[in-house]
């Protein structure tokens, strides 16, 4: 575990912050495209869902976490 782990473990482990990262997934990962989407922003998309996925590892291994 490095420290900006427990970095990121320690302030999305707030009430705040769990409001913010409820937001970041709302806006990513609950977000769809419809079926008339242009090739870029699906990229786009996906870039900024990649994002959010990595912010969650990365609080995942600042708790210790090993899943």
């Amino acid at each position: 575990m490095t420290d900006i782990e427990k970095h990121f473990a320690r302030c999305f482990g707030t009430a705040s912050g769990g409001l913010v990262l409820e937001h970041l997934r709302r806006i990513t990962i609950g977000r769809t495209l419809g079926p008339n989407a242009t090739d870029n922003e699906l990229r786009w998309l996906e870039s900024q869902r990649s994002l959010v996925r990595s912010i969650e590892v990365l609080i995942q291994r600042g708790r210790g976490d090993k899943s």
